[in-house]
């Protein structure tokens, strides 16, 4: 195995594990509501802009920065749930997704108001200095999104699991008419759904910033990178989120590796396109 192919390898791995973060994001919200929630891309971009603040303004030290960082975000996305969509009283699903278009766009002018349009560099989790792994030369940074993404699933594996408010989630996401009748509280278990969408992002917004740019439209593209892969893992399927963000990080970074970085966005929706014609409800949908 050529060291190029390593590099382009773990390269993929780690986009793709940003991207199946918040796919996750888009699953979470879809089951338990039915709906796309647009806001998750902005949940990106709040993540890393309270992260920038925790650190250089208030001078947190890295580990609380992020806890705070995610559960910042996880806060900002409950309020977005019980204020901005609650109180519309629709069961509608296309009023909640223009809801939703409507208030990402309003969480990302109050995100420019507060933080500027400028954009800003965020520090690694730990020191710069790349490591080899098999021959191959790998940010630290790329080692910590790739383990904090794994701890993240295991996380929520084991809330959906062994929890009795993930196991009510599960429910409303099975059946909801079943669910309401045993008196399972949707509000409660949509608010949750919201809190796990929002930690999700910002944890999404902390990673990957040290590796790009900062900016209040940052998380734009990466989360309609996200919700690709959620639709090519197959919308709603929590492994398949997984899948179709790893897949879709490494087809990216392949293509860009061996044949050029201009076309790597237009070979991974291409080959979405395709799988899609193939299989139109994903590759782990049902």
């Amino acid at each position: 195995m050529s060291q190029d192919f390593l590099q382009y390898l773990f390269s993929g791995l780690t986009i793709g594990a940003i991207y199946a973060l918040i796919a996750l994001g888009f699953c979470v919200v879809n089951n338990t509501m039915g709906i796309v929630n647009f806001v998750q891309v902005d949940f990106v971009s709040l993540g890393g802009m309270i992260m920038f603040s925790a650190l250089l303004t208030a001078g947190l030290p890295m580990v609380p920065g992020l806890l705070l960082a995610v559960s910042g975000v996880a806060l900002v996305a409950m309020l977005v749930e019980r204020f901005g969509l609650r109180p519309a009283r629709s069961e509608n699903h296309l009023v909640l997704i223009f809801l939703t278009v409507g208030l990402s766009i309003i969480l990302r002018g109050i995100i420019k108001l507060v933080w500027g349009k400028n954009r800003m560099a965020l520090p690694p989790l730990t020191p710069d200095v790349p490591v080899k792994v098999f021959g191959a030369s790998v940010l630290p940074q790329a080692l910590w999104i790739l383990l904090l993404t794994v701890l993240a699933i295991g996380l929520l594996t084991w809330f959906f699991y062994r929890t009795s408010l993930g196991l009510s989630m599960r429910a409303v996401a099975s059946n909801p008419t079943a669910a309401a009748v045993v008196g399972i509280p949707a509000g409660r278990v949509r608010l949750t759904s919201y809190a796990i969408a929002g930690a999700l992002g910002g944890l999404a917004g902390v990673l990957v910033t040290p590796i790009t740019t900062l900016s209040y439209d940052v998380g734009v593209l990466l989360g309609l990178k996200g919700f690709a892969a959620a639709i090519l893992g197959g919308f709603g399927s929590f492994p398949g989120a997984i899948l179709g963000g790893l897949g879709l990080g490494l087809l990216e970074s392949l293509s860009a590796g061996y044949i050029s970085s201009a076309y790597k966005d237009v070979v991974a929706f291409v080959v979405l396109l395709l799988v899609l014609f193939v299989r139109p409800k994903g590759l782990l949908g049902k």
